[in-house]
């Protein structure tokens, strides 16, 4: 049989800065600076508030520190579960396309960059660790063609572990025996549900990905210190991925290894909203500019959009401000009604606002024509009050270049002022010149 986990392990634990391309190390640092963005603002929430509580708590006097928290220093696990979640607090972080069931950012930088703190490294260790820990998630998360959600299971709550334990590995110093057993341990710590989709408890999707962090930092210390997990954990018989998936591609979790360099498939997000519902907002965004009507004149809303997006996506009455963001209809709404881009317009207010909550209702969300337009595209059909019939396409609606600056202040200048915000994004530029990561969180 062949042993991919073994592969992927040594793949991880051999990878260093100096084989990176510079487009690579480009596309790491913009996913580290906008998991750093995510991670402050989420910082805030009350639920993220929670969790920030609890890893101050239980895991006082390190040297990592909780992004956004005052320069809270705790030990390295808790740091890793506290920046996971507070990254996905809000719908902010990074994913792939195609998609995976991976995300880059908040599964992979926070364990990376707490271990950084703990042992001294710098900001080309992270950036390599980054890279090594994510090569591995997302070819697993590739493996699974998405089925351990169809299973009922949150995907990155069970890749996550996976790129968290290697990140954390990677900086560690693993070797591959070393590196092979942190992967073994981190299948035993994959979880999460998706029931929070069916209509309450949302806050629980957010712990999934700091669970994922926390993860990956226990997983790779114990493999340091000697413990041994099976190495065969992805394609055994009893392995992850015949275990949580309906079906599976053990091709995919080596296809490239080596050759390509999957981490170029992360894509940021444009508004704090479920990933299935950006081309939508986009589409109805770029109509609302063009045309010049105003979300009170809209009769009704049609969106066309994959199979799995009407399944899980067309909530009509969302319960809390989670399910809201996970709507398609509120989130098209509400982007009729308010500056979508500004992760402050989706709050309670927004939630009880009766004209969104009426328009929301007025959406229909319906599946694209058969074999056609797969993925997250979106065509979008407006009627108004005076007979105009406007449509739309956007293919995703994710950020482009040139607007990572713009997202990164949006996110970060209420905690850290407009100049604070200007300076750390322009620190974060040249990370690869850090010779310590000391300062990251040290701060407001």
């Amino acid at each position: 049989m062949a042993q991919e986990t073994v592969r992927l392990a040594e793949y991880a634990a051999a990878l260093r800065y100096q084989d990176l391309p510079a487009e690579v190390v480009r596309r790491a640092k913009e996913c580290i600076a906008d998991t750093v963005a995510a991670a402050i603002c989420g910082s805030a929430l009350p639920w993220s508030r929670i969790v920030i509580r609890y890893a101050k708590r239980t895991g006082p006097a390190g040297k990592s520190y909780i992004l956004g928290s005052g320069g809270a220093a705790v030990q390295a696990n808790a740091a890793a579960l506290a920046n996971g979640a507070l990254a996905h607090a809000f719908e902010l972080d990074s994913l792939t396309r195609p998609g995976a069931g991976a995300h880059p950012g908040a599964t992979v930088l926070p364990p990376a960059l707490a271990v950084a703190q703990e042992v001294g490294s710098s900001g080309r260790d992270l950036t390599a660790a980054f890279v090594a820990g994510n090569e591995v998630m997302i070819r697993i998360g590739r493996a699974t063609g998405h089925t351990n959600e169809a299973r009922g299971f949150h995907a990155p709550g069970t890749t996550g572990p996976f790129g968290a334990a290697v990140a954390a590995g990677h900086l560690l110093g693993l070797g591959p025996a070393a590196m092979t057993n942190a992967l073994g341990i981190a299948g035993s710590l994959c979880g999460g549900l998706l029931e929070f989709a069916r209509g309450d408890g949302g806050m629980v999707k957010r712990l999934h990905l700091g669970r994922a962090s926390e993860a990956g930092v226990l997983a790779a210390s114990l493999a340091a210190d000697g413990f041994e997990g099976p190495r065969t954990v992805l394609e055994g018989e009893f392995g992850f991925l015949k275990v949580f998936c309906t079906k599976w591609d053990e091709a995919e979790l080596t296809r490239g290894l080596g050759e390509a360099f999957v981490v170029s498939s992360t894509v940021l997000k444009r508004y704090a909203c479920h990933a299935t519902a950006h081309a939508a907002v986009r589409a109805v965004r770029d109509l609302q500019a063009e045309h010049g009507f105003k979300g009170e004149e809209v009769e009704a809303i049609t969106v066309t959009g994959a199979e799995r997006m009407v399944e899980r996506h067309n909530i009509l009455e969302p319960a809390d401000l989670m399910l809201a963001q996970y709507s398609i209809p509120f989130c098209v709404a509400l982007a009729l009604h308010r500056e979508a881009r500004d992760p402050e317009s989706f709050d309670e207010v927004a939630l009880r606002d009766p004209q969104v909550r009426a328009l929301c209702r007025r959406v229909r969300l319906v599946p694209e024509p058969s074999g056609e337009h797969a993925g997250m595209a979106s065509t979008v059909t407006i009627a108004l009050a005076d007979g105009r019939r406007l449509e739309g396409r956007a293919e995703g609606g994710m950020l482009e270049p040139g607007e990572l600056e713009d997202k990164f202040r949006r996110l970060t200048r209420r905690a850290l002022g407009e100049g604070g915000a200007a300076a750390l994004f322009e620190r974060l530029q040249r990370l690869e010149n850090e010779p310590d990561l000391g300062w990251l969180g040290a701060g407001p």
